[in-house]
């Protein structure tokens, strides 16, 4: 599609907080001259799981370390981020991380994530970038536990210009659903996202609550949901891998959407995230403005980094 992609520069403007953390960490275990040895390595290691890149990850990163340097293809402390870099790129072969598209029909994006994950903003987000491109967008309120939640769609979606079903505060999230899903062809969208209740992993009944709502949209549109993305709030760290875990369990997350990666310095997480769970990181919330939304670009985010 094109539409959310940023350059180089504007990845390396927004993740100035992680990068900070992450050159002056490595940048003290580098130093100028110092032979590799185990104890780098150890000390190394220690520096990437801080920084967020995950046990499991960084075992891999340093046994790959380790390995390229007995064959010889680093030799000095100054080989080591370039290795780093293009290893960690490799994480991401060529795969299609822009939006499936319905091929008749609207295309349904149902979005999931607890309360404070900046879910509601990301739909705000999303929304306003496919309108601003020509494209006619429902929003749906499925969060009917919370007035707030209903309230605050409503107001997005009145400053962005698209269209929104809601019901009453307490209706049914699935009876919404269902008369979004109807709205949706009825109107010919292009597409329709749905909000759901901002809800804890653990709580069962709200994870079975949002089963529910998929299983209606996908009765009542064939297909459909083609996106199931997750958002999650990059400063929460590896809490958010176990977030992931149980979400896809429920739903079968498609693509995750990493929200205030701007504003925290543990975007390592991005890393973590693809080599534990394997899910596609597909956008990336870098600021606070209604355009500051992204698709994901591994080798501008690894460059943006370690730059």
């Amino acid at each position: 599609m094109g539409i959310f992609t940023k350059t180089a520069g504007f990845f390396k403007e927004r993740l100035g907080k992680t990068r900070e953390k992450i050159s002056s960490s490595i940048s003290a275990v580098l130093t100028l001259g110092r032979d590799i040895d185990d104890a780098l390595l150890d000390k190394l290691e220690e520096t990437l799981i801080s920084d967020d890149i995950g046990v499991e990850t960084t075992d891999k990163l340093i046994e790959d370390l380790r390995a390229a340097y007995k064959q010889k293809q680093i030799k000095a402390t100054d080989d080591i981020v370039p290795f780093l870099k293009e290893h960690i790129k490799s994480y991401w072969p060529h795969r299609d991380r822009q939006l499936q598209l319905a091929q008749t029909g609207p295309t349904v994006i149902l979005v999931a994530g607890v309360n404070g994950s900046g879910k509601t903003t990301s739909i705000a987000k999303l929304a306003y970038i496919l309108s601003h491109n020509k494209k006619k967008v429902i929003v749906a309120a499925c969060d009917t536990f919370r007035a707030a939640a209903v309230e605050q769609l409503t107001i997005w979606a009145e400053r962005i210009g698209v269209q929104i079903v809601k019901h009453k505060s307490g209706a049914d999230p699935a009876a919404v659903a269902f008369d979004a899903c109807e709205a949706a062809v009825a109107r010919e969208a292009d597409f329709l996202i749905l909000d759901t209740a901002g809800r804890l992993h653990t709580q069962k009944d709200l994870m079975r609550e949002l089963t529910k709502i998929r299983d209606v949209v996908a009765r009542k549109i064939p297909d459909a949901p083609n996106e199931v993305l997750l958002v999650l709030d990059s400063t929460t760290g590896q809490n958010a891998i176990i977030q992931a875990k149980m979400f896809t369990e429920a739903i079968d997350v498609t693509g995750i959407f990493l929200a205030k990666l701007d504003g925290t310095a543990r975007g390592g997480i991005v890393i973590a995230i693809k080599d534990q769970l394997d899910i596609p990181v597909k956008f990336v919330g870098l600021g606070e403005k209604i355009t500051d939304i992204a698709e994901f670009d591994p080798a501008n985010f690894v460059e943006a980094l370690f730059a």
